[in-house]
């Protein structure tokens, strides 16, 4: 038993095909204007380019440009999962404020309402965080966080991941939209 559990811990070999260059150049477009659309959507805004800004748009748009395929990337997953996540945010900031145990029920308690609603989005973990470790200035937003930034953020990138992943001949986006 004990070494089973073991052998697990080794994983397993994987063979890797070499990097297409045609895929990758795909995906940086679309990182690219996802990312910049959402930093133009805020400054319009806002009058800032940092406070739409979600930490989390990043590994988002791994999933959307770069993995566009996987079912963390379906836009079910990207929107609902975003905002549940940041729902739970704020919820844990407005009840604890901004110490590390309000962090760690964020982060937590969005996996799991994530899982329970089958919206899992690994972005959302930090979409969780960011709401309670975010800047004075991202507080003062309140449960407006979930709609802007998160959510026009989300569907600003998802829009985007539409648009420039079904350009290319051999993707497909999305797999499925519910």
């Amino acid at each position: 038993m004990v070494r089973t559990y073991i052998g697990k811990m080794k994983g397993a070999r994987v063979e890797r095909t070499p990097p297409c260059w045609r895929d990758a150049l795909w995906s940086w477009l679309g990182a690219f204007l996802g990312i910049a659309g959402v930093g133009w959507l805020s400054a319009q805004s806002l009058g800032t380019h940092s406070l739409l800004m979600v930490g989390s748009f990043g590994a988002t748009s791994v999933l959307l440009y770069a993995a566009p395929e996987s079912p963390l990337a379906q836009p079910r997953n990207v929107l609902f999962g975003s905002m549940l996540s940041a729902l739970v945010g704020v919820l844990s900031w407005q009840l604890l404020g901004e110490t590390w145990l309000s962090a760690a029920i964020a982060v937590s308690t969005a996996i799991l309402a994530m899982q329970l609603t089958h919206t899992l989005h690994p972005p959302g973990g930090a979409t969780a965080l960011i709401a309670v470790i975010g800047s004075e200035e991202l507080h003062a937003l309140g449960w407006g966080y979930v709609l802007f930034p998160v959510a026009a953020g989300c569907l600003l990138m998802l829009t985007i991941a539409v648009l420039i992943n079904n350009l290319a001949r051999h993707r497909r986006y999305p797999q499925h939209w519910w």
